[in-house]
């Protein structure tokens, strides 16, 4: 399997995760800013938090590399938490800010 349908892949499961606190899934929230597969389909996701002092921040990136891994295609995935740039809502795809109401 391609990288780039690993990938494909991987986003796919990822819209199936949300933040408990805001009704968008965090792949259209902007919450991920990198997925990288390797020749081996080895996953490594860079991701954020709406807030360094998310209530989530233990729990949503173990959630997002579990999730990650089970993509068809994918052997291992390892999330890493990333600040900088800090999360705004201007990273939020459309759909996301219709959801929101912010469209």
């Amino acid at each position: 399997m391609s990288q780039e349908a690993i990938k494909e892949n991987v986003v796919e499961v990822l819209r199936t995760v949300y933040d408990p606190e805001i009704p968008v899934n965090i792949y259209d929230l902007g919450l991920i800013y990198a997925i990288d597969v390797d020749d081996e389909a080895h996953v490594s996701i860079e991701m954020t938090l709406t807030s360094p002092n998310c209530p989530e921040a233990q729990t949503l990136p173990i959630k997002v590399e579990q999730t990650a891994l089970a993509a068809e295609g994918v052997k291992t995935s390892r999330v890493t938490i990333v600040w900088d740039p800090p999360w705004t809502m201007d990273t939020m795809s459309e759909a996301a800010k219709l959801e929101l109401g912010l469209l």
